[in-house]
């Protein structure tokens, strides 16, 4: 029986039109389409280039402010959140993240580029090895992940700690307030699902591009779209089968399997290259890379105009741009209970670090491979078409087949991951962060992922999709900029929230399970509630309790609602004029329950809890077992301590924090 589709009406074909508005353009003039993207483009960073390089800087610096300063304390998550990974899956996790198609397609080719076309320095010189070199780590350093941080923070700062759905509309509460359920917030989402679409498009059309290039090497097929569409539709229908069969988990296998061999095929290059030179050249790489960091986040070539910052460093802050909502999810569903300062740290310099790595052994070994034994004839190659850098370069190495199909598996599993779960990134935010929707619409997305990259490889290649990936970054990079600003309203109500009441020894404190017999507790000790428990507990005494404590108020002109939340939690909430509203909420909450004796091991795997929350982030506690009364009398008593610290002088500056996110 067909399920329908679980969506955002507004977002979901507000976002299609776009789409298919750039698809019709392909579609119906595919004569003109190359020339109609390439004016796009130019028109685009002719008028706002400056804008995409002024803002990628301002993300780097933000993100660089909130980790050294006060903010870096601050929890993704309640006070007393606990990481849900240990330190070393998460790094892990992270450091695949700075893996994919785009790392396979332009190791090689991007420093071969620089080196025969710097764009200072005279070609094919120490200079122009130099230049390749640093501009090439500037492309994929700090600055690219800052514009992922900025994302993955928003999401899972305002996620975590208040208990908002993860969409990027969230991200803007303390400047939009309820507004971000209107016209604003769903442009917002909006632009996220279309940049995440072409940024996606991009990269699947580089990797169909590349892949095609392996055929051509290792079987002699053309390189050409009669090879690329068919790659494109055999990824497509791959990553289709897996959101619709449950093989995600087997996808995860394979692309942990592949980042493995990645990592092998990268130790393979080091070791039968030039080793010494590469661990000498990586220390000069990254000298020269922090040398110049300052003047090339603000190097816009303003006096001395060059196509070169168009078609290279703009454009990759754009792709950064697109694909943030994608990597930016990502890294925010697998960082709750980090602390900002950790976040930020790991974030920016841990993929940043192997992608450095990963250049230099790849780049630094092309540019030796072509002043030596090639005599040139790498670069020559690589000038006529870039995807066949890495496959020229695998000739001048030892077992070149062995490699080089290696290669073609590896770029052909990215293929796959990327277009899976990016769409499963698209489906939550086009249904308003719902995760669980039907089998149908992520169907939808997939196939559409698909006939987007490959209309657009048809109408004018790779530089058709570079083109879009431009235009639909520019209004997403204007979203980032209020993200940032929003983050700073909201961390700097926190922690002037916290201090106060640090401050504040008037302030009553609440009494977690106040009111419970001894005997009661021990009971709840002995015996974890379930899940249903837990969930009727919720609905049968705490939703009737909040509903009469907001019918209370709202009879003493003070209009406050109870409102159903993400993941089924409940919340009572009272707004205010000038300072940060009231908020109470349940949610249900698990964790492992500890194994204290063998006795212990006929225990539910998980503890079920019923713990409140507040929107400053403060510790919550469980509640299971009070009695209605009970429950009302909790609720006064964190509502009295409100009170107390609203009219602190701390608070009272506040007059800009975020109204949504006020309770305490």
């Amino acid at each position: 029986m067909f399920k329908p589709f679980i969506i955002n009406p507004p977002v979901f074909f507000g976002a299609l039109i776009i789409i298919f508005l750039f698809l019709a353009v392909g579609a119906l003039f595919p004569a003109n389409a190359e020339e109609i993207f390439r004016s796009l483009q130019a028109g685009i960073l002719n008028q706002f280039g400056w804008f995409y390089l002024l803002s990628v800087g301002i993300f780097l610096v933000a993100v660089l402010l909130m980790c050294l300063g006060r903010f870096g304390r601050l929890k993704l998550g309640p006070d007393d959140a606990t990481p849900d990974f240990s330190f070393v899956s998460w790094i892990a996790m992270l450091f695949a993240a700075g893996m994919g198609i785009g790392l396979m397609f332009y190791a090689v080719g991007e420093p071969m580029t620089h080196y025969m076309a710097p764009p200072t320095a005279d070609p094919r010189t120490a200079a122009a090895i130099r230049e390749a070199m640093t501009v090439t780590f500037f492309h994929w350093g700090l600055h690219a992940w800052a514009i992922y941080a900025v994302v993955g923070l928003s999401l899972a700062y305002f996620g975590y700690r208040y208990n908002l759905p993860l969409t990027i509309r969230s991200g803007l509460y303390p400047l939009l307030k309820e507004r971000i359920h209107g016209p604003i917030g769903h442009a917002v989402d909006i632009f996220a699902v279309v940049g995440t679409m072409f940024g996606l498009a991009t990269s699947l059309g580089t990797g169909a591009s590349q892949i095609s290039a392996g055929f051509n090497y290792l079987f002699g097929w053309p390189i050409g779209p009669e090879v690329q569409l068919p790659v494109i539709a055999i990824v497509t229908a791959a990553a289709t089968l897996s959101v619709t069969t449950g093989l995600d988990k087997g996808v995860r296998i394979l692309s942990e399997l592949n980042l493995v061999v990645a990592i092998l095929l990268m130790v393979f290059v080091l070791a039968v290259g030039p080793t010494s030179d590469l661990l000498r050249d990586f220390v000069q790489n990254l000298g020269l890379y922090l040398d110049t960091l300052v003047l090339r986040t603000f190097n816009i070539y303003a006096y001395s105009p060059t196509p070169w910052i168009d078609a290279w460093t703009l454009f990759y802050w754009a792709w950064w741009i697109s694909w943030s909502p994608f990597v930016g999810m990502f890294i925010a569903r697998i960082s709750r209970g980090r602390t900002v300062r950790e976040f930020v740290t790991a974030v920016l310099f841990i993929p940043a670090g192997f992608t450095f790595i990963w250049m230099t052994v790849f780049g630094n070994t092309a540019i030796t491979v072509d002043m030596g034994v090639a005599a040139g004839q790498l670069g020559t190659a690589i000038s006529k078409d870039i995807s066949v850098g890495l496959f020229q370069f695998f000739q001048y190495l030892p077992f070149p087949l062995i490699t080089s199909t290696l290669a073609v598996i590896l770029v052909a599993i990215f293929f796959v991951t990327s277009a899976d779960s990016a769409s499963l990134v698209i489906d939550a935010i086009s249904a308003g962060g719902e995760t669980e929707t039907t089998i149908g619409q992520r169907i939808f997305w997939c196939v559409l992922e698909g006939v987007v990259a490959a209309t657009l490889l048809l109408a004018g290649g790779l530089s058709a999709l570079q083109a879009v990936t431009v235009a639909s970054a520019l209004p997403f990079s204007i979203v980032m900029l209020a993200l940032v600003w929003s983050l700073y309203v909201g961390m700097r109500a926190d922690l002037a929230q916290q201090e106060a009441h640090g401050g504040n020894a008037h302030v009553p404190m609440a009494q977690p399970a106040s009111g419970l017999t001894w005997q009661r507790r021990l009971g709840l000790m002995m015996h974890a509630p379930t899940k249903v428990q837990v969930e009727k507990f919720i609905a049968n005494q705490v939703r009737p309790a909040l509903e009469q404590v907001a019918a209370e108020l709202s009879s003493r002109e003070r209009e406050t609602q109870v409102v159903e939340e993400a993941n089924g939690a409940i919340a009572l909430r009272s707004p205010a004029e000038g300072v940060r509203d009231f908020v109470y909420g349940v949610s249900l909450v698990s964790h492992p329950q500890a194994t204290l004796s063998p006795m212990s091991a006929k225990m539910p795997e998980q503890r079920y809890e019923a713990r409140t929350y507040f929107s400053s982030g403060g510790r919550g506690y469980n509640i299971m077992g009070m009695n209605r009364d009970q429950l009302i009398g909790d609720v006064l008593v964190q509502f009295e301590r409100y009170l107390a610290l609203v009219q602190s002088p701390e608070v009272q500056l506040m007059h800009a924090a975020p109204e949504h996110e006020s309770g305490v």
